[in-house]
């Protein structure tokens, strides 16, 4: 299947992505500052790059195939949605964070609350998103490796994820985040690159034809609407109804966190200062949303054609296990029929995808557990040597465990349902504990613990229980969400105001150190500024305002690629027209806006 060319482009992307790790070691080892946010001296161009390829994993495009196969171009809005808290953190948020001066965003529980439940938080956190939560994401990405694997190179699953594993885990332990942001700059080159061919060569099979042959398909005409037929509730509602009026705000789901969270947050606090923060952010957006969607989405649309059935991607690969036989194996399907040169340099950008994400997942996890549980409670005098080497056992452990939930999953859809299900509920509180002095400990605490129990009783109780009769409410996985959101939230609003809020101390050091002022901090303001404090100057309208243009910008701009590609000349030049004007209007605000 490999031909020379393809053999000496992959060797030459291992060559490269290793000795950017070798290159990072010496000053990765310096201090776990070094380690985990690269001396807080990255330009946001770098940082927003890396963003983008830690989100441009070896799932994600399988995610999208198999969307696009059961619900068409428009059933992409369950995670286009997340655009709206994507641009609520460029503008509100980004700033805060990098004010924080936190190593982590598990660091700032001791910053907003107090008190032993603070601490306990912060450790509980460190293992249950660390290790928990984290070991979940990279075996979705490492099921996608799997599937890889035994359709483009015919492997088994314990060879695949050994030799996945491999590579990734000797640059990601030697170079820390530094090593890992390099080479997510390269590697997201690859990666982007990568997508474009295999989207070229898709449509360039005999059975496609061109562009428009695969648009006026039987089997893809159905599938091309951006916007779901609101006339059909059975499809509106799950697909875009309920993510843009509730998901985006209600539920937490790495990398689209409210208000900023994980690895997202590890690149604010890494940047050089404020400004650098919202720029790397905004680019992430930009591209996660309105860039890089289009040619997965045309690849999974001429798999439709080629692979029209399950049946017929198992007669073609004979050797693909019943676990992994679900449609978002269509993608690496498609992959397998690319010619001599462009295979190696598509597999190439498909490892570049899965290491990308592995890597910073890796580090991710790895701060969590070095700084806010084993430097926090198990040794706090612990030198910079120790603390180094301690992130790089962790690393090798982190990639361990992802390994073996890879080996129990089944399809990417599976596992993002998963998580959104752990995470409903629970993100306003994301969103209120910056403006709002009344969330405590205990919001966080209780929202957590039940979200869980949640989780657990829709994918595990409930199925076990009803031994494959579910009710037919329970067979819709958006009404399981939707209940878990009323649940959890319904939960931590009666903790909130059951329990006592911070001490006044601590708010005010919260104020004092990050400065998010409105509303919600119009007491604490009034004490400070009684004290001799400045007053605390906010600009939320006019951040408000731009979010608001920027979800204008992003959206006008992923409907303008659909519209151009589709041929719809008016609708592309509308769509382009305005995301011009709001990305202008972006762009005279910046200006205005207040940096430290």
């Amino acid at each position: 299947m490999f031909s020379f060319w393809d053999i000496v482009i992959i060797v030459l992307f291992f060559v490269v992505v290793l000795g950017i790790g070798v290159w990072s070691t010496k000053k990765a080892g310096k201090s776990s500052i070094e380690f985990f946010l690269s001396g807080r001296n990255m330009p946001w161009w770098l940082l927003g790059v890396s963003m983008v390829a830690a989100t441009f994993s070896a799932d994600t495009p399988n995610l999208v195939t198999d969307i696009v196969r059961n619900n068409g171009v428009a059933g992409n809005w369950v995670w286009w949605a997340f655009l709206l808290t994507g641009m609520l953190t460029v503008f509100v948020y980004a700033k805060l964070w990098r004010r924080s001066d936190a190593v982590t965003d598990l660091e700032f529980y001791e910053i907003r609350y107090g008190g032993k439940m603070a601490a306990f938080l912060r450790g509980f956190r460190s293992i249950y998103l660390g290790l928990f939560f984290n070991v979940m994401i990279m075996g979705t990405v490492s099921l996608a490796a799997i599937k890889i694997g035994q359709v483009m190179f015919g492997i088994d699953k314990f060879t695949t994820i050994a030799l996945a594993s491999f590579a990734v885990v000797i640059y990601a332990t030697l170079g820390g985040l530094r090593g890992v942001i390099f080479a997510d700059f390269f590697q997201f080159g690859i990666a982007m690159f990568g997508s474009v061919a295999a989207a070229y060569y898709a449509i360039s099979q005999p059975e496609v034809g061109s562009l428009s042959q695969l648009f006026n398909h039987e089997a893809v005409r159905g599938k091309l609407s951006l916007i779901p037929d609101f006339n059909d509730p059975a499809i509106a509602i799950p697909i875009f109804i309920i993510p843009i009026a509730v998901q985006w705000w209600s539920v937490w789901y790495p990398g689209a966190e409210p208000g900023g969270g994980g690895y997202v947050v590890q690149r604010m606090l890494s940047a050089k200062d404020e400004k650098n923060a919202v720029g790397a952010t905004f680019l992430f957006n930009i591209a996660h949303y309105a860039i890089r969607p289009w040619p997965w989405i045309i690849v999974a649309l001429s798999s439709l054609i080629i692979f029209p059935e399950l049946s017929d991607i198992q007669s073609r690969f004979p050797e693909i296990s019943n676990q992994y036989l679900k449609d978002d194996i269509a993608y690496p399907a498609m992959m397998t029929l690319l010619p001599s040169g462009f295979f190696g340099l598509v597999v190439a950008s498909l490892i570049a995808a899965y290491m990308s994400t592995i890597g910073t997942h890796l580090n991710w996890g790895a701060s969590y557990i070095v700084n806010d549980f084993y430097k926090r409670f198990v040794n706090p005098s612990a030198s910079e040597k120790t603390l180094v080497k301690m992130g790089r056992y962790s690393t090798v452990l982190l990639m361990i465990l992802a390994a073996i939930v890879a080996l129990w999953l089944e399809n990417a859809k599976q596992a993002f349902d998963i998580l959104l299900q752990i995470g409903a509920g629970t993100g306003l509180i994301f969103i209120l504990r910056w403006f709002w002095w009344r969330i405590n400990a205990f919001t966080e605490i209780s929202a957590m613990v039940v979200s869980f129990l949640v989780a657990v009783l829709f994918k595990v109780i409930i199925p076990e229980a009803a031994n494959g009769e579910t009710p037919e409410w329970y067979q819709l996985s958006h009404w399981q969400l939707v209940i878990g959101i009323v649940i959890t939230t319904t939960t931590w609003l009666t903790v909130t105001f059951l329990t006592k809020p911070e001490d006044e101390e601590t708010l005010k050091g919260f104020v004092k150190r990050t400065r998010p002022g409105g509303i919600g901090w119009k007491n604490i303001n009034a004490k400070l500024e009684a004290e001799g404090h400045k007053p605390i100057e906010h600009q939320l309208a006019l951040e408000i305002f731009m979010m608001i243009a920027g979800i204008t910008t992003v959206y006008s701009a992923l409907m303008a690629s659909g519209f151009w590609l589709y041929g719809n000349v008016a609708g592309g030049l509308i769509s382009s027209i305005i995301a011009v004007i709001a990305f202008y209007l972006i762009f005279r605000s910046l200006g205005k806006l207040k940096f430290s």
